[in-house]
């Protein structure tokens, strides 16, 4: 049985937030991890037992800094700026969907996780980006993420062996466009299936062209992750990740 719940979202955000910056100050020259872990593990118990009180999936699977020590230093994460990329990845969706509570917005079932976790990440920096972009610059890194969260949706879906070619030209891993024309052609086979066919391949077009824009601003970027996220729910629909439980 589930224990009673002790503390509202909001105190649950700045545990969470708290968490989160301690792992950015250990991991880019500030604490020490001999100095912060003790409390960090405390404050780790007490939000992932709320997050499971809550019903909520702990996207922090470190409860110990030297755990995130080892993962941080074996080589993949080299930088300071890519150690906060990836918490702020990690952390972006259970923070805007405590957020979204906080705020008494219930997501539809569209806004709901893919349960592709890059894809999540992904689209999920995305909304936060597009709410505090100001510059063409920060438009244009909009459309850049929405070319990646087309790729890794890609990715997850598509395999060779079940998707059959379209043309004489065999996908790339980040040829997004064959490997979703493929997936769906094949998937949504039969002409009751063209209409579609055709919304996902149009979805994709307008994506595809406002990210490679020169010039961007809000409306662009709003337009192309709107056409982004029409395509990522389109295929979690097709692939079942939409069902009723």
């Amino acid at each position: 049985m589930l224990a009673i719940k002790t503390m509202n979202d909001q105190e649950l955000i700045k545990l969470i937030e708290k968490l989160k910056n301690t792992m950015v100050s250990v991991s880019t020259g500030g604490q020490r991890i001999q100095d912060a872990n003790f409390e960090y593990k405390k404050t780790y118990g007490e939000v992932d037992i709320e997050l499971r009180n809550c019903r909520l999936k702990n996207p922090n699977p470190y409860p110990d800094l030297w755990e995130w020590y080892g993962r941080w230093s074996s080589g993949d994460l080299p930088s300071y700026q890519s150690r906060r990329q990836f918490l702020a990845e990690m952390f972006n969706s259970i923070l805007q969907e405590l957020r979204n509570r906080v705020a008494g917005k219930q997501p539809s079932i569209l806004q709901e996780p893919t349960g592709w976790p890059r894809v999540d990440r992904t689209i999920g920096e995305i909304r936060n980006r597009l709410s505090s972009a100001t510059t063409e610059e920060q438009y244009q890194a909009i459309g850049l993420l929405c070319r990646d969260a087309l790729i890794s949706l890609a990715q997850c879906v598509y395999d060779p062996k079940k998707h059959p070619n379209m043309d004489d030209t065999q996908p790339s891993k980040t040829d997004a466009k064959r490997m979703l024309e493929n997936y769906i052609s094949s998937t949504l086979a039969g002409s009751s299936n063209e209409a579609s066919r055709k919304h996902t391949k149009a979805a994709y077009d307008l994506a595809n062209d406002l990210q490679h824009r020169r010039t961007a601003n809000f409306r662009q970027a709003a337009l192309c992750t709107e056409a982004t996220s029409s395509i990522i729910n389109v295929i979690a629909i097709i692939s079942g990740r939409r069902d009723p439980e």
